[in-house]
Order: structure tokens, then C-alpha cells, then sequence
């Protein structure tokens, strides 16, 4: 019982506490809420929003916390925001884009790509033996230093890899595509990190190869990143209709407009997402946090089916490598 004015009112030991859990939940609310709303109008916004959709899915536990304040409150109104933020937060987890590429056609060859960021040369060695291990047929490297440049040149044999385009430079800078098919060059994609890009022949047929690798979104550098996947997408979107294997770091997920705008412009396909893939994680790989996301891509047109898909673990960096076996078809 509680003295309001001197007068006794009943109940009023529990006013306080429902109060303190309604202002909790709407709290969360609003700012799952917020984040949720960038997503359902395609955009991206400005710091904290892309770094909060990075990690969309886990939207789930303060929309779950909401829930469970405001039922015990009695607040119906925020019951039904709970609801309905639970509800669009699992819409939108579902894997972005169709299940399948739709090639169709003869098989003119098999082929197997991966893409590896080896955190400024630090899992050079790691990326050697899984190459040796696993023989690829075209690789993709980001962050790859002066020294991984030399290693590669080193320790990875101009017979099983005759055909590459390295970009010589240090820390995060550099860049590597290693090919067993002829390469001849391409236009570069700009940005602060190297891009380069090739055109390779297999089996008689040209296919347009693109590194990717854009600043991440971190505070202070969202323009740049908008930026670059800008570019990447003006990219896809010159490219489409022909063969296109596009991949690297994205530093961006499938719950970014910025990457959605890639794979809409160029009519590409993220091969994990039609391996089953599409909520496996690829980084961080070197920490236990539970906040993991994928932003390490394999995307391709049309012209191909994916057969498989897998996340490998390299020592000495925080990027998870993807392995992805491919079927290039004919018209």
C-alpha cells in the first residue's frame, strides 16, 4: 500500500517497478526499432546503423528482453511492438536473393575458387597450405603484404599457378589473384585497398574476374565504404550479362543495402547463400565473441551452378577463408 496526497491507495508498491520495466522495454524497442527501419528502407543510414546491421540476426535478444519486461508490466502496447519487432527482425533474416543461379546448359568446366583475407600477411602460411591442400583453381587474396607477395612468388609453384595479377603493396594495401587458367588484365576497381581484376579463359570462354575488398564501416570511414561498394556495384552493373566471378572481403553482409545494391546491379548470386550458407560466419574468426557476421563473398552470375560452399579456418587472421566449387555451364 502506498501514501499518495495521505490517502492509502492499494497496489502501489508495484507502480514503480512496472514503470522502471515499461521505460526498459521501450528502450530496447526503440532502438531495434531504429536499426529495423534503415533495413526495411534500404539503407544503410549513418554510424551506429551500419555497424548494428552487420549484426542483424542478434536484433532477436533485445526484441526477446522487450518482450519479456513488458508482459510482466501488463504493457499491451509494448507487447505488440515486441511482437511485431520479433517478427520483422526473423523476415529479415532470411536469406537475401533466389535459392538457385538458374544456370543451365552443358557443364564446360569445374572449377573451385577461393578467397582468403590474410589480416596484413599475418596467415600467409596458413593460406599456402590450404592452397597445396585444397588446389584451387583461381584464388583471391586481400591484405597480402610485401612478404606474402614474396612468399607466394616463393612457395607456391609457377607450374600449378602460372597465371597472376599481384599488387605489390604493404600492410592491408596489397592483393593477389593466383590462376591454373590464362589471365589477361582488366581494369582495377579504385580504392584505398587494391582491387585488381583480370580476365580469365577456361575451357574457350571468358570470365571476368574481381577482387573486392573496400574500407570496412567503421566510425569516421561509412563515406568511404558507401564509396567503394558504390564502385563495386557500378562494377557488377557494367558486367552483367557476361561470366563474372566477384569476390573477396566485402566488409559488408547481405543486411547491407550497399551489398544487396552489388548483388541486385550485376543479377549475382552469393554462393554460400545458394549452398545453404547464408548465416555462417566469417568474421571475426580469431575471437569468442558471439557478434559474428559474413562479410567474405563468392559472388557469381548466371553462368554458373555452385556445387558447394565451405568456411575454412586459417591461423593468423580474423577472417574466416571461402572455398567454393563451381560448374561453368555453356549457353
Amino acid at each position: 500500500m502506498a501514501v499518495i496526497s495521505g490517502v492509502a491507495t492499494p497496489g502501489g508498491a508495484g507502480v514503480r517497478p512496472r514503470g522502471a520495466a515499461r521505460w526498459g522495454a521501450a528502450v530496447l524497442l526503440a532502438g531495434v526499432t531504429s536499426v529495423l527501419g534503415f533495413r526495411a528502407l534500404d539503407a544503410d543510414g549513418p554510424t551506429p546503423f551500419p555497424q548494428a546491421l552487420a549484426f542483424l540476426p542478434w536484433l532477436l535478444l533485445p526484441g526477446a528482453a522487450a518482450l519479456l519486461l513488458a508482459g510482466p508490466a501488463r504493457w499491451r502496447t509494448g507487447m505488440v511492438w515486441a511482437v511485431v519487432v520479433l517478427a520483422a527482425t526473423g523476415w529479415f533474416c532470411r536469406p537475401y536473393g533466389p535459392a538457385t543461379t538458374g544456370a543451365h546448359g552443358p557443364v564446360l568446366a569445374e572449377l573451385r575458387v577461393l578467397t582468403s583475407n590474410v589480416e596484413f600477411g599475418d596467415a600467409t602460411d596458413a593460406l599456402i597450405a590450404t592452397v597445396r591442400r585444397e588446389r584451387p583453381d583461381i584464388v583471391f587474396v586481400q591484405e597480402c603484404d610485401l612478404l606474402c607477395a614474396a612468399a607466394l612468388d616463393a612457395r607456391i609453384p609457377r607450374a600449378s599457378y602460372p597465371y597472376r595479377e599481384v599488387v605489390r603493396l604493404d600492410g592491408s594495401l596489397g592483393s593477389a589473384l593466383l590462376s591454373r587458367h590464362p589471365l589477361r588484365p582488366a581494369e582495377p576497381v579504385a580504392g584505398v585497398m587494391a582491387m585488381p581484376g583480370a580476365v580469365a579463359t577456361v575451357a574457350g570462354k571468358d570470365i571476368r574476374l574481381q577482387l573486392a575488398h573496400p574500407l570496412p564501416p567503421v566510425p569516421g570511414r561509412v563515406d568511404g565504404w558507401r564509396a567503394e561498394l558504390g564502385r563495386i556495384r557500378d562494377f557488377a552493373a557494367g558486367a552483367k550479362g557476361r561470366p563474372v566471378l566477384l569476390a573477396g572481403d566485402f566488409n559488408a553482409s547481405q543486411d547491407h543495402a550497399a551489398f544487396r545494391a552489388v548483388l541486385d546491379a550485376g543479377a549475382l548470386h552469393d554462393s554460400a547463400r545458394i549452398a545453404g550458407l547464408s548465416r555462417t560466419h566469417s568474421w571475426p574468426a580469431d575471437r569468442t565473441t558471439p557478434l559474428r557476421t559474413q562479410i567474405d563473398h563468392v559472388l557469381v552470375s548466371d553462368d554458373f551452378s555452385v556445387r558447394s560452399a565451405r568456411f575454412l579456418d586459417l591461423r593468423g587472421t580474423d577472417h574466416r577463408a571461402l572455398l567454393v566449387s563451381l560448374a561453368l555451364h555453356g549457353a
